[in-house]
């Protein structure tokens, strides 16, 4: 079936992202909104706009009924729910199926035995796909559990099944602190998730997380579009990805790529899904979990394939094939992307919400930036903080790092303290830019005070004066001082500080 008209169940640059992929598909669009993004771009760009209540997500974005009450009632046959609010929840998968609609996205099915971290490696098991060494089942006798740690060997890790985020997580350094250790992570787990389940693996030291993205159909045709390099994380949550990543080999990229397809097919996928492994330092990799939706960083895959990821989505819950097969994708050339977060780098990444006083994209060849904010907007403090997604494409690795300082440096906000000068420091340094980096980048490189340099006086009375002139409104007072700004420190990202 060709739709004519879809529903986005999401806000934000998710939203703007489905928007644009389905006008060029020439399918009419329904946008849904809460009282605080009454007036955002996600809203005037679609054909049509539906209130469905109040700021906090609880009583918006994640009502069920509300949102298919909105696509029934405006003609919509079919729901994209992006990433984050519905998008992996089983029960709003039935629901859509219930109510006649499409779920742009895999069967509740799916969506319930990947949810499940033990259930994802069962599944995987049967495929002989590697796992890290634990166990297979959740953990229901503490004595027995001990033992198993013994065997697999400390350190070890305790992981909620229906867990993410870091939550429900804990690394036991020795035996001794194994029932305390296992005590928290289930309580943790239950408060969090309403799941106490949890299960042991091996601790991998110094891990890579490496994913895959996958395409399914519902002919039978299951791709895999490369990998994604997602080991610069904070609070265990990716700021920058990239892809390729710098150290698979053709080998092991073939056999990652094959293990994922494996993984799609146990689970009886449909649409586009994101298989994530662990990479330890010998290059072997192990099968982490699956994310049954399109991912936050999908953008890295479109610009090194050439593939329109969300527009595969429509054509395959239309019923349509995948448009290309396995042996048509190549990789072009390196495409990077950071996470622009309203937080702050030199206090813990804590959120720091505000107006964008003035918000300005970069531009130039191989520039995109995904967002769906603009120059005096909030930023609501009931949802997540990120304001934009900025993606580079070079045709090789260290030219995409080099062209994202200079993005970076181009882009200008005022209003808020943002991830961008923690981006650009990651661009620079030796780790990042060698490829030999892991998932405790921040925790082994980063220290607040690198955002703070030591500005020559020259340098401190330039920015003064150009922050004072950003503040007012009036780029007359830059010139009425005549004080040209040293070009080695005055990125934009620093302005923002003022």
């Amino acid at each position: 079936m060709k739709f004519t008209k879809i529903l986005v169940a999401n806000r934000g640059e998710i939203a703007v992202r489905i928007l644009r992929s389905a006008r060029e598909m020439g399918i009419r669009t329904v946008a849904v909104y809460s009282d605080v993004d009454r007036d955002a771009p996600h809203v005037r760009q679609a054909d049509e706009a539906v209130h469905i209540g109040n700021a906090p997500s609880s009583e918006s974005y994640l009502v069920i009924d509300k949102i298919i009450r909105s696509a029934l009632e405006t003609g919509a046959q079919a729901i994209h729910p992006g990433y984050g609010f519905l998008s992996e929840n089983p029960a709003f998968a039935r629901a859509v199926k219930a109510a006649g609609l499409v779920l742009i996205g895999p069967t509740a099915e799916a969506m319930e035995m990947m949810g499940s971290k033990l259930a994802a490696k069962a599944a995987a098991k049967q495929y002989g796909i590697p796992l890290v060494p634990g166990t297979d089942e959740a953990i229901s006798d503490v004595n027995e559990a001990r033992q198993i740690a013994e065997q697999v060997g400390f350190p070890i890790l305790i992981k909620a099944s229906a867990g993410g985020g870091g939550k429900g997580m804990r690394i036991v350094e020795q035996v001794s602190q194994f029932d305390e250790m296992l005590e928290r992570a289930v309580s943790e787990a239950r408060s969090a998730f309403g799941d106490g389940s949890v299960f042991i693996e091996r601790y991998v030291g110094s891990p890579r997380h490496i994913e895959i993205q996958v395409l399914a159909d519902n002919h039978g045709n299951v791709v895999y579009l490369f990998e994604r390099e997602c080991s610069v994380q904070r609070r265990h949550q990716k700021v920058v990805e990239e892809a390729p990543s710098a150290v698979l080999t053709p080998e092991k990229r073939e056999a990652m790529g094959l293990c994922a397809v494996q993984v799609a097919r146990a689970c009886d996928y449909r649409g586009a899904g994101t298989v994530e492994f662990l990479l330890d330092e010998n290059l072997d990799f192990y099968f982490l979990e699956m994310n049954t939706r399109l991912q936050v960083e999908h953008p890295v895959t479109e610009m090194i394939t050439g593939v329109d990821l969300v527009r595969e989505q429509i054509r395959i819950a239309e019923g349509e094939p995948i448009s290309f097969k396995q042996e048509d994708l190549r990789i072009n050339g390196h495409a990077i992307e950071v996470r622009v977060y309203a937080e702050d780098p030199a206090n813990n990444f804590l959120p720091d919400i505000g107006t964008l006083r003035r918000y300005v994209r970069p531009q130039g060849p191989g520039v995109r930036v995904d967002d769906g904010y603009e120059e005096g907007m909030d930023i609501p403090i009931y949802y997540d903080p990120m304001i934009s997604k900025l993606i580079v494409w070079a045709d090789n690795r260290d030219a995409a790092m080099d062209r994202m300082i200079r993005a970076i440096d181009e882009y200008l906000i005022v209003g808020c303290e943002t991830t961008l000068g923690f981006c650009r420091f990651v661009m620079n340094h030796e780790a990042f830019r060698s490829g030999r980096f892991d998932t405790h980048f921040v925790k082994f490189y980063f220290q607040p005070e690198f955002l703070r340099p030591e500005l020559e006086p020259e340098e401190e009375k330039a920015l003064a004066v150009l922050a004072h002139a950003l503040q007012a409104g009036s780029g007359g007072s830059i010139a009425a001082e005549k004080v040209e700004p040293p070009a080695s420190s005055l990125s934009p990202w620093k302005l923002n500080r003022s």
